[in-house]
């Protein structure tokens, strides 16, 4: 997950909306507590992951209803059906908030693990741990918070969780928008050998790794993601693309 400027099932409702502190919670410490924690937190393993990364900044409000929709059409039915869950930056911002957001007006069922530096968030009875602090966001299922006071200290552990939910199963990086960070999280994906797939179209890293499929005058790092052999692309509007590459992705055997 980008910093706050960039990105960026539960318990009691308020008008409907879940409150933060219902929402299952761990703390951890170690890469090695990740499997109790989410034991913890009832979140099955052996499951397809779904890894969400990317921003909204720079993002206009008609791309992130065109993100939605093509997630409701596309990515949600499909995750429901492969009992796949869907791990993130956790924050109530960017694509984050879109998939939360839609996961509860779609009624989905498939787990939401949000994963964040607990520096970066506020968390409901644990004090507040600055100005630039984010807020939770409150259709997730679970959370875990992870040491770290910055924004993109969460980056290696969300891969972690993903990579202990999936647990041998099929795994795919979804990227959307984006900022510095982000080209990090697709290179930590990459380098576990987690298919990316690009969502072009959304702006800024997204479409940086996008045009450098096919210009070589762009970002070098984007280049370098972008000539990965796990790496494809595909058009925020082209909703049938974006369903037929996650569950080629997610359903390989």
């Amino acid at each position: 997950m980008d910093d706050v400027d960039d990105e960026d099932g539960a318990g009691g409702t308020s008008r409907g909306v879940p409150q933060i502190g219902d929402i299952p919670r761990v703390h951890v410490r170690r890469t090695a507590d990740i499997a109790v924690a989410l034991d913890q937190l009832a979140v099955r393993r052996g499951i397809p992951v779904l890894v969400l990364v990317g921003g909204a900044a720079g993002m206009t409000q008609a791309h992130l209803a065109t993100l939605s929709s093509v997630l409701r059409q596309s990515a949600l039915p499909l995750l429901d059906r492969l009992g796949a869950a869907v791990v993130d930056g956790a924050t109530d911002s960017g694509v984050m908030r879109v998939v939360g957001q839609a996961r509860r007006e779609g009624q989905a069922r498939f787990p939401l693990v949000g994963v964040a530096a607990e520096g970066t968030v506020n968390v409901p009875g644990e004090g507040s741990p600055g100005p630039n602090a984010a807020d939770l966001e409150p259709h997730h299922t679970q959370f875990i918070l992870v040491p770290g006071a910055d924004w993109g200290d969460e980056s290696p552990w969300l891969a972690d969780v993903a990579d202990e939910i999936a647990s041998g199963a099929p795994s795919v990086t979804l990227v959307v928008n984006g900022g510095e960070i982000t080209f990090d999280d697709v290179a930590a994906s990459l380098a576990r050998g987690r298919p990316v797939l690009v969502l072009a179209g959304t702006g800024r890293t997204a479409d940086a790794i996008a045009r450098a499929r096919t210009q070589s005058d762009g970002d070098p790092r984007a280049a370098a993601l972008a000539s990965s052999e796990l790496t494809s692309v595909v058009a925020v509007d082209d909703a049938d693309g974006v369903r037929m590459a996650l569950e080629a992705a997610l359903a390989r055997s």
